[in-house]
């Protein structure tokens, strides 16, 4: 489009589904490569991903206007899914979670939001994934209900 410009970054965190954790180490960096591969074919910019065995984080710069966040969201889901049961990861059929969470960033935090992302690892080894987006929602001060947020085990 001419004369349009944007600046536009989204996070994006969804989870498995049941909240199990089923997403090995071993398997974390081809699971992302393949997430990073869908986001640049619908021509946005992933700045920062990181899957956790029960959940995932992704860090968005939103290039292609036209597509809808729910859209994007969706391919992502459906894509890796299906990637993972085509190579039969498991004896049964993944899915993600219905839902996710979508938190827009002004470029100053862009930095701090890539290292919180890339450092999920460490950070879960303080709070667990309930507490940690809890904490996103009211940071960012979102109205939720607790009867739709993820499934979250005790």
């Amino acid at each position: 489009m001419a004369n349009t410009y944007s600046q536009i970054y989204i996070q994006i965190i969804f989870a498995v589904k049941g909240r199990e954790n089923l997403v090995v180490e071993e398997k974390r960096n081809e699971l992302e490569k393949f997430i990073t591969g869908i986001v640049k074919n619908r021509k946005q910019k992933l700045l920062a991903i990181y899957i956790n065995p029960d959940h995932a984080h992704l860090l968005i710069g939103l290039n292609n206007l036209d597509m809808k966040i729910s859209d994007l969201v969706r391919d992502i889901k459906a894509g890796s899914s299906k990637m993972i049961n085509d190579n039969n990861w498991f004896h049964f059929k993944f899915a993600w979670q219905e839902g996710y969470g979508a938190f827009s960033y002004s470029k100053s935090q862009i930095d701090s939001v890539v290292t919180y992302i890339l450092n999920q690892n460490e950070h879960h080894k303080k709070k667990t994934f309930r507490e940690e987006y809890l904490k996103i929602l009211n940071d960012l001060n979102v109205d939720y209900d607790e009867r739709y947020l993820f499934d979250f085990l005790a």
